[in-house]
């Protein structure tokens, strides 16, 4: 039987050259593993790249992993006991090992290891190294962290040992899943949601058999919830058996229409896509949506119509008296003044009448409607005689002025403990959205001159939206949802009982309104954790937002074009859940084929990465400098890994890890597979095409 010292001998491979914080040298002995070692017991690969080694110290052994194997040519060979250093020898091949230092091996009382991120004791000179054991090994890649429940794949450098993951950290401080088409990206994203679904099912089961927490119902539902922005239409299938809700722009088969109606949209987005300048366009905007919001919180028509009759008019006096003498004097076009004036009394009278019979209008507004109408009869009466009513001065327009501001003050104060008062611009309160460009456009038509100018092209981009077949079923859809109904079909509803799994395809969404629609979702769900948090003392509500092609969304560079104010729109706000979203329980999954392309607020704000086979030197130098600590020199094998194989690092692994990800069934993957152009070819698959059939769907 060998001693513990005659064991430990036998593993020894060689000896610490040279050691730097960021790379250890290492000599192999002449006699160390060519291509396959037994030190360890059983037959093993080494030395191999992102294989790992030992060099014992004295609080363990330090873990390095192999990031180089070379050869130098020596004068004499390394000769090992009493020899004869004295004989002549021809040239011998020295191998030698470049080591990044990863972490200490701890061995417990139990005669278990545990593995430690860092190293506070660095080897010297002239130290053994090892090949670790079949249960170091493990060690190293199994129990490495608390709390690892899911498993996703295998180690194949490490005895195949069983790669697992802590949800909490691959969700809860973002995750970026980067990699060249077909490498397996897609795959990933899909196991890691289903395996993490599955074995949360599983546990919740063996708890409520343990009767630790009670049985909900007789399904067990996992109160998750995956938000997945799916711009090519991959994963409408995936998560059928899981219970997902498939949002399209045209459903079919139990899938539920898109909608993100645009009065969900808050003041920057509709700016973004309207195009609205910032000086004229927007603050007129923002006015339209906070005046039509209000009016349709009042559950009486004439009250939402006397309203804007107040604001409207105050806004026209309000411009007039500003201008000062020129806007009453006689000059081409001031006999607008007059009109106005008439036009107060013609409508002031009319609601009167309706107010009359209205019995929600109280009193004191009515009688203000009627002092109001006088004191426009008289103003205007006093000046008939004038041509051009060019006699008016700036205190009667300042006494009608406030007398339609008092009139006003009175609504607010009978509606002070309604919705309406705490309404803003960017409140998700509904409204007909066909009703938007009239009302934009009676404001226009009121302040008149310049202003009316510049509000025409605002005007027509509305209404062409709302008048294209393709943007309406998404914007403003005949049959309208409550905010309360969105919340529940896009994140949720109580305890994930509509299914924990949204897939919001957006393959047919025009291009014109997808950064849009993406920058809604994302805000409004990143606005919904932080409310839910606000409210239930301080809890979370742990929610991840997955990013299929992410580029398309978060580009660090965005060209001069007529989309580009979408675009920031929507980078701006993932870049926001990239900073915030973790205090609040958010989490995020970008996948993406170009990282060199992505926001480089988002990617730094990632804290694991799971990498696949990376060709483009721009993209392969961008996450060397993204990767945490020293490991940067690891990644030298991403253009040549396999399919399916990805190197797991960061937060969620404490040293990186070649993982080989668990095959999902057929059925169960994203619709990414590489076209079969060979066996069409050859006619092995039949592809029959109907370009009628896709003419009508394409028209509708």
């Amino acid at each position: 039987m060998n001693t513990p010292i005659e064991v430990l001998s036998s593993l020894v491979i060689g000896t610490v050259e040279s050691v730097s914080p960021s790379d250890i040298r290492v000599l192999l002995e002449p006699d160390a593993p060519q291509t396959t070692s037994i030190n360890a017991g059983i037959p093993r690969g080494f030395p191999r790249i992102n294989g790992y080694i030992l060099i014992p110290n004295e609080q363990g052994a330090v873990v390095g992993i192999i990031s180089w194997i070379g050869i130098e040519r020596s004068m004499y060979p390394k000769r090992i006991g009493l020899k004869d250093f004295g004989l002549i020898d021809l040239p011998f091949p020295i191998r030698k090992l470049s080591v990044v230092p990863l972490g200490t091996l701890i061995r417990q009382n139990d005669n278990s290891y545990e593995l430690q991120r860092g190293i506070s004791v660095f080897p010297s000179v002239g130290d053994k190294v090892c090949i670790p054991t079949a249960l170091q090994l493990r060690s190293i890649v199994e129990a490495s962290g608390e709390n690892r429940r899911v498993a996703i794949g295998k180690a194949p450098l490490a005895e195949n040992a069983i790669v697992s993951i802590d949800p909490d950290k691959i969700f809860g401080r973002h995750l970026a899943i980067l990699g060249n088409t077909g490498s397996g990206k897609s795959c990933s994203v899909a196991g890691l949601i289903r395996w993490s679904l599955e074995q949360a099912k599983k546990e919740k089961s063996e708890l409520i058999k343990k009767k630790i927490i009670q049985e909900d119902d007789k399904s067990i539902h996992v109160n998750a919830r995956f938000i997945i922005l799916d711009p090519n239409g991959e994963y409408s299938k995936t998560f059928i058996d899981l219970g997902s809700r498939v949002f399209k722009v045209q459903p079919r088969n139990g899938e539920e229409q898109l909608t993100v109606p645009a009065w969900l949209w808050n003041t920057h987005e509709w700016g973004a896509f309207a195009r609205a300048q910032t000086q004229v366009q927007r603050p007129v905007l923002i006015q339209a949506l906070k005046g039509i919001k209000e009016g349709y919180t009042l559950k009486e028509p004439i009250k939402r119509r006397m309203i804007r009759f107040i604001k409207g008019y105050m806004m026209l006096l309000g411009g007039i008296i500003k201008q000062g003498a020129l806007g009453y004097s006689e000059s081409p076009g001031c006999h607008r003044c007059g009109q106005i004036l008439e036009n107060i009394v013609t409508d002031a009278k009319t609601y009167f009448y309706e107010s009359r019979e209205e019995n929600t209008i109280p009193s004191e507004i009515k009688s203000s409607l009627n002092e109001l109408k006088s004191i426009c009869e008289e103003t205007v009466a006093r000046r008939k005689y004038k041509t051009y009513f060019n006699s008016f001065n700036e205190t009667e327009l300042r006494q009608i002025h406030g007398k339609l501001k008092s009139i006003l003050m009175l609504f607010q104060a009978d509606e002070s403990g309604s919705e309406s008062s705490n309404i803003d611009a960017d409140s998700p309160v509904s409204f007909n959205v066909a009703d938007f460009p009239d009302y934009l456009e009676q404001i226009s038509d009121e302040a008149g001159g310049n202003v009316a100018n510049n509000l025409q092209y605002l005007i027509m981009r509305i209404r062409t939206m709302l008048s294209d077949k393709r943007f309406s079923y998404v914007v403003a859809p005949e049959n309208d949802i409550t905010f309360e109904e969105w919340l529940e079909s896009y994140i949720g509803k109580n305890m994930a009982q509509n299914g924990p799994i949204a897939v919001i395809d957006l393959s047919l969404v025009p291009s014109d309104l997808l950064h849009i629609i993406a920058a809604v979702i994302a805000r409004i769900v990143f606005e919904a954790v932080q409310r839910y948090k606000k409210l239930n003392e301080g809890n979370e509500l742990p929610t991840v937002l997955v990013l299929e092609e992410a580029h398309t969304f978060i580009k660090r560079t965005i060209e001069d074009d007529q989309n580009s104010a979408a675009s920031i729109e929507c980078r701006n706000i993932f870049e926001r859940i990239a900073r915030e979203g973790r205090k609040f329980g958010l989490g995020l999954i970008l996948s993406s084929q170009r990282p060199s392309e992505l926001s480089q607020t988002v990617l730094s704000q990632c804290n694991t990465f799971l990498l696949h086979r990376i060709v483009n030197d721009r993209d392969q130098e961008l996450v060397r400098k993204l990767v945490p600590d020293n490991l940067g020199g690891l990644l030298t094998e991403l253009p040549s890994l396999p399919s399916g194989e990805a190197i797991l690092m960061g937060w969620a692994s404490p040293i990186p890890v070649l993982v080989k990800m668990k095959e999902l069934p057929k059925h169960m993957r994203p619709e990414s597979s590489d076209p079969k152009f060979w066996d069409v070819w050859r006619g092995i698959e039949e592809r029959r095409i109907d370009w009628q059939s896709i003419a009508d769907d394409w028209r509708q």
